[in-house]
Order: structure tokens, then sequence, then C-alpha cells
């Protein structure tokens, strides 16, 4: 977004990572805000766990991740490995500004008003009839991810384009409109599909409206295999390891991204329609 407006400009060197990691780390008092409420609707007690939990899984196996593959590019002294001065100013930041935001924004959240349902809910749970082929959990998650991939297929080759070819890259607008159409492709399929799962007597919505809106990234994920075919890069073993690594963290983040969109917005929806409902 902050591309599309002209505040970032991909013709100087690092100031689209700088962007990101800036964003993401004062994103993290949202990310805190909206964890802490959903926890608390649900009742849970272990409220500094689940803000550990936050603050720390994604980023810190990012991080990770990150620290491991520059210990190999400094040992085979290549010139894509990163100063140590900036590893540690990139770990600074993460544990300085990004992990006590999202303590800020979960003390906010457990601060407000709880999050309430429409009905009262059964503590004994109704067994499930045996959907249909087409109905399956499992079979519905994997043809979920189709139609956002869709979506987002030609501006995905583009992007990738861009971050494995050393080419500029500049239509930031229309890719600000496909990231917001891909969002609302995976919200609209998810809710239907969670619709479905209801109306076959299935209440178990919650990890399947997250699974189904994450499943778009399985799909990115395995065109970077028919992608990487076209690529003519070296075929050294380090080439493997650092194109399969980081493609694997883009689309973990996409994962958590479009499966967040799915399950906030059937949460949404499930609430929208119980409340117009009269349960005597």
């Amino acid at each position: 977004m902050l591309s599309a407006v002209g505040f970032l400009n991909p013709a100087r060197r690092g100031s689209l990572m700088q962007g990101v990691l800036i964003v993401y780390m004062l994103c993290g008092s949202l990310a805190g805000y909206v964890s802490s409420r959903l926890y608390k609707a649900f009742r849970g007690r272990a409220w500094q766990l689940c803000t550990v939990y936050t603050a720390t899984l994604f980023p810190g196996a990012c991080f990770v991740v990150f620290l491991f593959f520059n210990i190999i590019l400094a040992f085979v002294k290549s010139s894509g490995s990163v100063p140590f001065l900036d590893v540690i100013i990139v770990a600074a930041m993460w544990c300085c500004v990004s992990i006590p935001l999202v303590f800020v924004g979960a003390y906010l959240g457990y601060k407000a008003e709880t999050i309430t349902f429409p009905t009262i809910t059964s503590t004994i749970a109704r067994s499930i009839p045996e959907p249909t082929l087409l109905l399956k959990p499992s079979i519905s998650m994997c043809l979920a991810g189709i139609v956002p991939f869709a979506a987002a297929y030609v501006e995905l080759f583009f992007i990738m384009t861009s971050l494995w070819m050393d080419q500029f890259y500049y239509v930031f607008g229309f890719t600000l409109m496909v990231y917001i159409i891909l969002l609302i492709t995976v919200a609209e399929v998810t809710v239907l599909l969670v619709y479905y799962q209801l109306c076959s007597e299935n209440h178990r919505w919650w990890w399947f409206s997250f699974l189904t809106g994450g499943s778009t990234s399985v799909y990115m994920f395995m065109y970077s295999f028919i992608w990487f075919r076209a690529l003519e890069a070296s075929r050294l073993w380090i080439t493997y390891l650092l194109y399969f690594g980081y493609m694997l963290l883009l689309c973990s983040g996409l994962f958590l991204i479009t499966g967040t969109a799915g399950a906030l917005t059937s949460f949404w929806f499930i609430r929208r329609i119980f409340s117009t409902i009269k349960v005597d």
C-alpha cells in the first residue's frame, strides 16, 4: 500500500524490505489486540502464553530460518549475506519494538468488552452425520484454494519474476487491487463452504474456515515448483535451499493472512445469521 501511494521506491535498494519490517512491527499491537479478544471470547485463562505465542511464534520462526540461511551464505562467502550488525539491528527491533507492541495490544484487548455470542452453546457435542464426497472437509479445503489462486495467478507471475530475476516492479497499484480481490475471493469462498458445512450439520467450522482460507497458499507453493523450472539459475544445492526455503516462508505468511481473513469473515457471517434466529 505504501508503494502504491509512492512512499516506497523499488529503485532504492532495500527500501521495500525496510518498509515491510517497519509496518510488520508496528502492526504488532493489532495482532495482540485481535488475538487477545478472541482468546478472551473463548474463555481462555493463560493469556500471557497466548500473547507470547502471538509475539514470537511466526516472527521467531522466520528469524531462525533467515539466520540459518545467512550463516550458510557467509560460509560460502556470498555477497548476498547480511552483515552481522544489520542482523543485530533487526533482532533488536523485534525484541524492543514488535514484542512490546504486541503486549500493549493484548492488554487493550483483554480490557475491552468480551465478544458475545447470539446463542447459548451446548456443552454436549452433537454427532456429525457422514457428509457427501464434495462436502467432506478435506475435499472442500483442497478445492477452496483454486478460485483465489486463479484470481491472483497473473500478478503472482510478475511478482516472482521481480523477486528472483532482479527485475524492477513498479505497478504496485495493480498489485494492491489484486491483493484486495484475493482477500475478497478468499472470504466469499470460505463463507460459502462454511455455510454448506453448517447445512450438513457439521458444527466444527473454526479450524475448517481457517484452513480453507489458507489453502490458497498451498497452491501458490506448488506453483513455485513449476515456476522454478523456468528459472535459469545455478543448479547448486544452495540455490534450491534458498529458493524453496524463502518461498516456504512467503507462502506460510500468506497462509496466515488468507486463513485469518477466512476465519474472521466466517465468524462475522455466523454471528449475523444466528443473531436473526430465535432460539426457544
